[in-house]
Order: C-alpha cells, then structure tokens, then sequence
C-alpha cells in the first residue's frame, strides 16, 4: 500500500509543478481546477486508507479473540474428557467414580455453550470488519486511479481526461459513503 502511496504522490507533485508552470504562463485555466480537485481527492484518500487500515486492525484483533474463545472451548472439552476417562478407569478398576466429577464436567459443558456463543460472535465480528476494510480498499483504489488520470491530464493537455477521473473520484465516493453508512 505505501508503493501505491508514494507512487500516487510523485504523480500528484509533478502534475503541481506542471500545473503551475502552465498557469504562470497564463494558459487554460481549467489545470487550476485539476490540481485543486487532485488534491481534495488525496486528502479523501488518506482519509479512506485510514479507515480501512482500522478496520483491518480490528478484523484481526476480533479473528484472534474468537481464536482464544476457540481454545477456551476447546481446553473445557478436553478437561470434561479427562474427568469422564477417570472415571471410566476408577468403574473398570472396580471403584466408585468420583461424583463431584461428574457435576464438573456438566458445568464444563454448559460453560462451553457460552464460550461458543462468544467465539462465534467474536468470528461475526472480524467478518464485518473484514468486508468494511474490502469496501474501503476498494474506495482508495479508484482514488489512486483518479489521481493518476487528473495528473496525466495536466501533462497531456487534455480536459476529457480530467473529467475521466472525477468519474473514478466520484465511484471513489460512493465507496467511501458505503463503508461509512453501511
């Protein structure tokens, strides 16, 4: 992400230095408003990669906490195995199971169905960040692009092109007010 970030911002600091040179000269205005709109749409950029980086940080912190929930579950199932294994050998042995055993593993088991509810809830969770982090990528990219389309509409003089990349800035948008309200 920061090649794509660096890359984004040399072409975005020579299409300046070149809209500069051609308003000193007093040339088509319209390079004014390329350069003010590539701008405001580095900043939405920053602002999108920024959510999405949070949002894969807490995918990953809420996928890590179901994992722990996981191994909870999993350390219960096999603490309740241990007890009923116990207990079978003391009965082939010819002895009495321990009784306080047995009402621990059925408070294992109930203990279990908590530690799951949590493990799947956690797993919902990074899920939802996961598919907020993919809407806002995808909002970054198309401003990458609209970047790059509004400088090499600077250096090639051509005012369709710009309005190329409103049109990619504009989708960049949607995506950003998606991730955002949705």
């Amino acid at each position: 992400m920061e090649e794509i970030e660096d890359f984004s911002e040399k072409i975005h600091e020579q299409s300046n230095e070149h809209a500069h040179h051609i308003l000193s000269e007093g040339k088509e205005k319209w390079v004014l408003f390329v350069a003010l709109s590539t701008a405001l749409i580095a900043v939405l950029a920053a602002i999108t990669g920024l959510l999405a980086g949070a949002h894969a940080d807490e995918a990953m912190l809420s996928q890590i906490r179901s994992s722990d929930q996981w191994a909870f579950y999993q350390a219960k199932g096999i603490k309740s195995e241990v007890l009923n294994t116990s207990n079978k050998l003391l009965i082939a042995m010819g002895k009495q199971p321990v009784a306080e055993d047995a009402a621990k593993v059925a408070e294992n088991k109930k203990e279990q169905a908590g530690i799951k509810e949590k493990a799947e809830d956690f797993q919902k969770e990074s899920t939802m960040h996961t598919d907020k982090h993919a809407v806002f990528a995808r909002g970054v990219t198309l401003f990458q692009i609209s970047i790059a389309i509004g400088a090499i509409s600077i250096i090639v003089k051509r005012k369709n092109l710009w309005l190329v990349s409103m049109g990619f800035a504009c989708i960049g948008i949607f995506f950003l007010l998606q991730g955002v309200f949705f």
